[in-house]
């Protein structure tokens, strides 16, 4: 499951609505407890840019992107997943 877009930009990045994000995001968050863990995050980049040390990248987004220190992404830190994706996964959020 890759991330669905509806157009890529002049630059070739993918482009999403932050809604669009979130719900495939949710697709991954396989205990249906709001949050991605860093097993689910592995799983979307598994799916999205091939399994090569999709553990590795995993645990280095959360560890970026986790803003509490949990060990989970959750809806407050979204945002910081989503500006992730643009700077590192050649994707652009769109806040619409």
């Amino acid at each position: 499951m890759a991330i669905k877009t509806r157009t890529h930009s002049i630059d070739g990045k993918r482009e999403m609505t932050i809604d669009e994000f979130k719900r495939w995001l949710k697709k991954f968050d396989g205990d249906k407890d709001g949050r991605i863990s860093r097993d689910e995050l592995a799983d979307a980049i598994r799916e999205t840019s091939g399994g090569w040390f999709a553990r590795r990248k995993s645990k280095r987004i959360i560890r970026s992107t986790d803003g509490n220190g949990n060990g989970f992404i959750d809806d407050n830190e979204i945002k910081n997943l989503a500006e992730f994706a643009e700077k590192h996964l050649n994707v652009r959020i769109l806040y619409l």
